[in-house]
């Protein structure tokens, strides 16, 4: 193909991309979105092919065919559970693959000074992209604890770390030889161990987030260096919208991105004791909460990620049916992190059929609690949490949350007495106002439902 094809073939694609991205923030046009956004991947692919005709063309069907069976094998099996799992994978396969790019190109001849010193920095990049996003998957798919690690001396080994690996940087970055390049490599390895492991709770997810951010900086400064103009592109959208989304998280959990980057180091972290309380609560069976249920008028519905361990969606969405049957008005508080990841229990409830005006966001829905006359909670904990408005010094302290303990009354379906991700007790098990109904949360609402049938 000519320059000029290829330019507008590659216009093409961006276009897609930036179609897609928009119609991915909404459900309604999700699905259209994600064809889209497939569509520009296919048209860059092809145009790439052509371009540069059949050079090395074997090793590169090799690895497209073991990728693309990869990745659908693993799209097909992962559990809506295990999505932010996944996202940390495919952000660190992005900047590994960054990092090797990057790492060839300095080692071949002809760059110029610019994507040298480019290329330095898409090596240090990638690498604590790939290094970090191993480990955010191996604390949230518990292969390791999810609890801050720390050992002494770390922030000076850090502070150490971090000056090595600049230097290593910029020595690349002027002489570019190819030895250093690796060290830079190996550093910045570690660098992104070191950046994770003291982080827990719930700054994992954000973290995640931020490190999608990562790889796609990633790919835009790689497309610098191999001067692929679709690459820089592609690559911003996904560093300016996972910078954004890192933001939009971390003030759903109250926290500044600058106290969750630094304030880790300093043993500062959304996770507590995690021991379960002792203090005595009030408990019903499935047929005296389906009375309650049965005749109140307006029930809201807080779900967490215990409903998406349950898989109980579908079972929420037939209690709902049976309550709409009976005349009750039904909503869906739906908090920005729930399910440790935005939008992750729209697409949950979604996939039950959930209509979708009936999930409301947290600033939405929370001035109608006071006109509830049941908060029924779901698989959540900390996101209701009130500890997170009263308790200063509180892992969780000015969190925004839903304002379930303004209903007239609450129902907690929880499967034990064990604290939230946040590891800390919750007071709201313990309000005058509130019900609990003990076991799994798709069990539990498979009884009410058939309890509130038998009335």
């Amino acid at each position: 193909m000519n320059d000029t094809g290829v330019s507008l073939a590659y216009l093409l694609a961006a276009v897609c991309f930036i179609v897609a991205l928009k119609g991915l923030s909404s459900p309604r046009t999700a699905r259209l979105g994600n064809l889209v956004g497939i569509a520009g991947a296919v048209i860059a692919v092809v145009v790439t092919f052509a371009d540069v005709g059949t050079r090395n063309l074997a090793p590169i069907l090799a690895a497209l065919v073991v990728g693309s069976a990869a990745g659908a094998v693993a799209a097909r099996r992962v559990a809506m559970t295990g999505m932010p799992q996944m996202v940390a994978l495919f952000n660190g396969v992005g900047g590994a693959a960054g990092a090797l790019v990057a790492l060839l190109e300095l080692a071949g001849s002809g760059p110029s000074r610019g994507q040298v010193a480019v290329g330095a920095f898409t090596v240090l990049i990638g690498s604590v992209t790939f290094s970090g996003s191993v480990l955010t998957f191996a604390k949230l798919q518990e292969l390791m604890t999810g609890r801050p690690v720390v050992f002494g001396g770390m922030r000076p080994a850090a502070a150490l770390l971090a000056a090595a690996t600049l230097a290593l940087g910029a020595w690349t970055a002027v002489e570019a030889p190819i030895g250093v390049a690796v060290g830079l490599a190996v550093l910045s390895l570690v660098g992104g161990v070191l950046f994770v492991l003291p982080v827990g709770g719930a700054d994992v997810p954000i973290v995640i987030s931020l490190l999608n951010a990562f790889s796609g900086v990633t790919v835009a400064a790689g497309g610098y260096v191999l001067g692929n103009t679709l690459l820089i592109v592609a690559g911003t959208l996904v560093g300016a919208s996972g910078m954004l989304l890192t933001r939009m998280m971390a003030a759903a959990m109250g926290r500044s991105i600058a106290n969750i980057l630094f304030g880790a180091f300093g043993g500062e972290t959304t996770l507590g004791g995690g021991t379960a309380t002792d203090r005595p609560v009030r408990s019903a069976g499935p047929q005296d909460i389906a009375i309650l249920l049965g005749y109140a008028r307006k029930v809201i519905v807080a779900p967490g990620y215990g409903l998406a361990v349950a898989q109980a969606q579908h079972a929420l969405s037939d209690l709902a049916g049976e309550l709409e049957r009976r005349g009750v008005e039904v909503l869906y508080a739906i908090h920005p992190v729930a399910g440790r990841m935005p939008g992750h229990m729209n697409v949950l409830l979604a996939e039950a059929d959930v209509p979708y005006d009936r999930l409301k966001e947290m600033d939405v829905v929370n001035p109608e609690f006071k006109t509830a006359d049941i908060a029924l909670i779901v698989g959540a904990n900390d996101v209701v949490n009130p500890a997170a408005r009263s308790t200063p010094g509180s892992p969780i302290y000015g969190m925004p949350i839903l304002d379930a303990d303004q209903a007239n009354a609450i129902v907690f379906l929880k499967r034990s007495l064990r604290p939230g991700f946040a590891g800390i007790d919750n007071e709201l098990l313990h309000d005058p106002k509130t019900t609990l109904l003990f076991g799994d949360a798709k069990d539990s609402l498979t009884s009410l439902t058939a309890a509130l049938k038998a009335l």
